[in-house]
Formats: C-alpha cells, sequence, structure tokens
C-alpha cells in the first residue's frame, strides 16, 4: 500500500509537467503553423511526449487549443489599487497585454470561430475560459463592497446577474477593441472603460 502511494504521489509532479509542456507546445505551434495545419503529432513532438499522451488527455485538436489558452487567461491577477475604478484598469490592461501575444490572438480567434460551428466546444470554452474567469468578478465586487464603493446584493439571482454584465462588458470591449478593432488598450482607454462601467453599476444600483 504504501509503495503504491508513494509512487502515485512521485507521478503527479511529472503528469503536471507534461501537461505544462503540452500545452506550451500547443500554444508554439499554433503560431507556427496556424489551426488549420496544427496537429496533435506536431504537439507531441515538439512537447517531447508520445502522440498517445496527448489522446488520453484530450479528445482532439479543439479541446486541446482550449486549455492552451486557458492557461494564459489563469495568469490574470485583480491588482488591489485602492479603488474599484482603478481595479478594473489594471486587470484589463493586463487583459490586453495577453490579447496582444501572437499564441493567445491566434488561438483565441481559431476556437471562437470553430465554436460556432461545435456546441461541445463552444461550452468547453465557457467552462474553461469564461466561467473560471469570473473569478475577478467576483472579487472585485466583493473588495467594492467592503469598500463602499458598491451596495451589496441580497437576491442571489441579481447578484449572478450583474456579474454576468461587469464580465461581457469588460471582456466584449477588451476582445473587439484588441482582436478586432486592432486598437491599443493604454491607460486613458482602460481608464474610460472603467468609467463607463461604473456609471452603469451606479445607474443599475439606483
Amino acid at each position: 500500500m504504501q509503495s503504491r502511494t508513494s509512487a502515485a504521489r512521485t507521478g503527479r509532479p511529472r503528469s503536471a509537467a507534461a501537461d505544462a509542456a503540452i500545452l506550451e507546445a500547443t500554444r508554439a505551434v499554433l503560431v507556427e503553423l496556424g489551426w488549420s495545419k496544427l496537429t496533435l503529432g506536431d504537439v507531441a513532438t515538439r512537447a517531447g511526449v508520445a502522440k498517445t499522451t496527448l489522446y488520453r488527455r484530450w479528445a482532439g485538436k479543439n479541446e486541446l487549443v482550449v486549455d492552451a489558452v486557458a492557461e494564459l487567461f489563469d495568469e490574470l491577477e485583480l491588482p488591489d489599487r485602492g479603488s474599484l475604478a482603478a481595479d478594473i484598469e489594471g486587470v484589463v490592461l493586463q487583459f490586453a497585454a495577453i490579447l496582444s501575444r501572437p499564441e493567445a490572438k491566434t488561438a483565441l480567434m481559431a476556437v471562437v470561430a470553430e465554436s460556432t460551428r461545435d456546441e461541445p466546444l463552444r461550452e468547453r470554452i465557457r467552462t474553461s475560459i469564461v466561467d473560471r474567469q469570473k473569478r475577478l468578478v467576483l472579487e472585485g465586487r466583493t473588495r467594492a463592497q467592503l469598500r463602499g464603493e458598491l451596495p451589496p446584493e441580497t437576491d442571489p439571482a441579481t447578484a449572478a446577474r450583474t456579474v454576468d454584465l461587469i464580465f461581457d462588458v469588460v471582456a466584449g470591449a477588451v476582445v473587439h477593441r484588441t482582436l478586432v478593432s486592432a486598437e491599443p488598450v493604454d491607460p486613458e482607454w482602460a481608464a474610460s472603460l472603467a468609467r463607463v462601467l461604473l456609471l452603469g453599476l451606479a445607474g443599475a444600483s439606483a
């Protein structure tokens, strides 16, 4: 029993390392070859693992690329700059910086396009990227309520709708600005977005 437990514990770090290498390789191959030419074989070769290792973890290219993108967005953190407006500006600038990276830009555009024809892929994007990053909205709202900047929301359904709306406004604006309009997201623009968002929140709570 002890030897099996020890072996399992010893194996976990290697599995985590393999996953990290595979996701990093996926992003690198995406930049080099593009979505249409990327294969799991290319990724396996770049990561230095057997192709069967990928198939044990991911059903196919779509799922693998979503997870590779999701890992990038997990780098996002909500800074504590002393006010909700400043906190929003900070996370917007971080988000835009990630989206400006070639691997993030290529991967996100590709999986969003594919998801228009693939409902399971759309659901994976929702759970692996969108739902995971709503943590930033929850954290920011809680912090702002503790500061007295936002009123508490006692109705769970209303609170959930507010979280969805904040996320949609911020994510939609930044993605459109960086990937569609190809305009810079600088501190001035981030501050303007924060003001618009806070005006809307103030109006909704009035």
